[in-house]
């Protein structure tokens, strides 16, 4: 397959060698269908309604893991009032459906499998560290019950010289994972959702704001009061002081 700086899916991928990442990817009925759906519809409202007033048809602009849609993108140097608006209700929905969708992934631990049963989490984790130093230095992940979250960096070039691509390694880990996690419950078919959610790391800021998200997850859905005492967490030495 031809590896290109963007791919889509459903959501739009962005990726370079040598870039840093936060995933999140997640059980494949971890969230029910149609739960988010009247966000969904929102967003491409809004989506189709600003390229229709000021952005460069077909292009993809929209990343619901951004902060917001690329204003580079739109036809006009300084958006109209009429569009600023729009990307305003845009940034504003996108919070919401990411809310929700975190609120979701937390309350619901019904699912195929759970990931921390520790004969599943130790695949995982092992799957996520067979690259490691090779293809890519991990900073922080964290496995919950239906979902996983992961900073890492990529390696510009892997050991043979060629260069390090987010979907390779995205695919390799989690077809790896399934196929271990299937075979020890007895189970087939796929275990993971096709997307994943990928964010580039832009700074040190956003770095440790990901870091600490990803460790605090646990905290948050209220299943430990300290992220130290998650069994499925670990982070570099150094990086979770918060």
């Amino acid at each position: 397959m031809e590896k290109k700086e963007y791919y889509k899916h459903i959501l739009p991928h962005f990726q370079q060698p040598g870039q840093a990442y936060f995933v999140t990817w997640i059980l494949k009925d971890a969230i029910p269908p149609h739960a988010l759906k009247r966000y969904t519809e929102k967003l491409a409202q809004l989506k189709s309604e600003i390229e229709r007033l000021g952005t460069d048809k077909g292009a993809e602009v929209f990343n619901l893991r951004k902060e917001l849609p690329d204003k580079s993108r739109l036809k006009t140097a300084s958006p109209t009032p009429e569009i600023e608006t729009l990307l305003k209700e845009y940034y504003s929905c996108r919070k919401k459906y990411i809310k929700a969708y975190d609120d979701l992934l937390a309350v619901n631990k019904t699912g195929t499998v759970d990931l921390s049963l520790p004969e599943n989490s130790n695949i995982i984790t092992e799957t996520i560290q067979f690259w490691e130093g090779k293809r890519l230095e991990t900073q922080a992940f964290c496995i919950m019950h239906n979902h996983v979250h992961w900073v890492f960096k990529l390696k510009e070039t892997d050991e043979n010289g060629k260069p390090v691509y987010l979907q390779d390694i995205m695919h390799s880990v989690k077809r790896q994972s399934s196929n271990r996690i299937n075979k020890s419950a007895g189970k087939k078919g796929a275990l993971w959702q096709k997307e994943s959610f990928d964010t580039t790391i832009r700074d040190e800021e956003h770095e440790y704001n990901a870091i600490r998200y990803t460790l605090n997850n646990p905290v948050a859905a209220k299943l430990v009061k300290d992220w130290k005492d998650w069994p499925d967490s670990w982070c570099r030495e150094g990086c979770g002081s918060f």
